[in-house]
């Protein structure tokens, strides 16, 4: 059964750090297993923030490029989310997202998800 955990939200100053990370259990990071963070803001749609595939490479949003790095560690089946510079706008809810290549008959492959750590920054 596949299980991810999200840690190391919560209060942060603006200008301030945080770091996330989102264990994964169940599965194994292998190069072509592509993983994201997305965050979703009360009263907004979820919004991708970061992702790392094999195919397109490493992408980040506008709003945090230059400000927030994605990395992921196939030894520690891990995917983390350095945010520098934290804005207000940066508060919500993040979540951890991995996709699984599948056989040929299931081409999106198998999607799982965190159950969110909540990010809060204060002005």
């Amino acid at each position: 059964q596949v299980r991810l955990v999200e840690s190391g939200g919560g209060l942060a100053q603006a200008g301030g750090s945080l770091r996330l990370s989102c264990a994964a259990s169940g599965i194994v990071f292998r190069r072509n297993v592509g993983v994201a963070w997305y965050r979703q803001a009360p009263g907004k749609q979820r919004e991708l923030v970061a992702s790392i595939s094999s195919d397109t490479g490493t992408k980040y949003d506008d709003a945090v490029k230059g400000r927030f790095f994605i990395s992921k560690d196939n030894a520690e089946n891990t995917v983390y989310l350095q945010m520098n510079s934290l804005k207000a706008e940066d508060t919500a809810a993040y979540y951890c997202y991995v996709n699984i290549p599948g056989p040929i008959e299931r081409p999106r492959g198998y999607d799982y998800w965190g159950q969110g750590t909540q990010v809060t920054v204060s002005s």
